[in-house]
């Protein structure tokens, strides 16, 4: 079980500094405006959605025989596959705020926003909101890398045939790119609508929620189910319209969306206590990237402040620069997959990485 070091580690070891105090110092220092409900997400969630639909009514007219038209639609495959991205991240920043304060407005947009991830919402708001930003990196984070000491099951298996590593085939790498994402969502959603027992052993965690959640959830999950086949008709039961306007955009957005978690937080240490600086990684992103992606490469920065306006977040990572210029992991993209390329995806402890047969041991390298 990773244990993290405390105030009374021995000497030369990380002490650790809890999300509410770097809250706490940085926020007096930020805006009144940086805290304020995000109206332009749900203008941009609407564009996006029309991307969509507009897409799909264009698939509808393909023609197999016609393969001019077909790599006509090829780059517009490309931009609904940035589409599914955008509805991702921006429902994420949506649900850490309050912009829709009518509750049936909210949870309609909510499942709009991430029915293509096949993520029910109230599920989304346990495992992510509740759990994930309540105990990161801890035991208890249902997103943390596998520990070496978790017994085998399909979920662990396929992250270490998935998750980038030093010992993952590329292949399969590819693979997980459009598949990783389905894997999470699979994983949780069938751990808390079969069991919710806090004991199924497929999940890296396995959290429980509450019986109201569980009907929510299944509830959600039968209209996604919903959305998918009606798209599908739409579309048209025909191989080479299905493949390219269903298929590849929501390939190429769970690889973009995947590309990006993977950076969070696996190559960190694990932490008992939640310091953003320690168990998280921010990424310096092209312009371009930021712009369409709701700055969601300030991971960091979105940890200690989950519920601001992302345009603000660039603010928060100069007082980080400012204030904890040795704390904070501010990566490139490449060297973040570097990173996971050159190490193990579980943890042996807190602070050491041990691949999946336990012959390779190494050192986190942010620790």
């Amino acid at each position: 079980m990773p244990v993290s070091s405390s105030p009374a580690a021995p000497s030369g070891a990380q002490l650790l500094i809890a999300q509410p105090d770097y809250a706490k110092r940085l926020r007096p220092l930020l805006p009144d405006a940086a805290f304020s409900p995000d109206w332009g997400t749900l203008l941009v969630l609407g564009l996006n959605g029309a991307i969509l639909v507009l897409g799909w009514a264009m698939a509808r007219q393909l023609q197999a025989s016609h393969w001019q038209g077909l790599l006509l639609f090829l780059p517009f495959a490309l931009v609904m596959g940035n589409a599914v991205v955008v509805m991702l991240f921006g429902t994420h920043d949506m649900m850490h705020s309050k912009v829709i304060r009518q509750p049936l407005l909210r949870q309609v947009v909510q499942l709009l926003g991430l029915a293509l991830l096949w993520m029910p919402p109230t599920l989304w708001k346990a495992v992510h909101n509740r759990e994930h930003h309540g105990k990161t990196n801890s035991e208890q984070d249902p997103d943390r890398n596998y520990n070496a000491s978790q017994p085998a099951s399909w979920g662990k298996w396929i992250q270490n045939l998935f998750v980038p590593s030093v010992e993952v085939n590329p292949f399969w790498l590819a693979v997980g790119m459009t598949s990783a994402w389905g894997v999470h969502a699979f994983r949780n959603i069938t751990s808390v609508l079969l069991f919710n027992n806090g004991t199924t052993r497929y999940p890296v965690f396995s959290f429980q929620v509450s019986a109201r959640e569980r009907r929510q959830i299944a509830l959600e999950l039968a209209a996604i189910v919903l959305i998918h086949l009606a798209i599908i008709a739409c579309i048209g039961l025909r191989p080479v319209p299905l493949l390219l306007g269903y298929f590849l955009p929501i390939w190429i957005g769970y690889s973009v969306v995947i590309a990006y978690i993977y950076t969070n937080h696996l190559a960190c240490r694990a932490t008992d206590t939640n310091d953003p600086l320690i168990n998280s990684i921010s990424l310096k992103m092209p312009a371009i990237f930021d712009a369409l992606h709701f700055n969601f490469s300030h991971h960091t920065e979105h940890h200690i402040f989950p519920g601001m306006n992302p345009d603000y977040y660039p603010q928060v990572r100069a007082l980080l620069m400012e204030h904890y210029p040795d704390r904070f992991n501010l990566l490139s993209a490449p060297q973040a997959w570097q990173l996971l390329r050159r190490t193990p995806r579980h943890y042996l402890d807190a602070t050491t990485f041990s691949s999946s047969c336990g012959t390779i041991i190494q050192p986190c390298p942010l620790s």
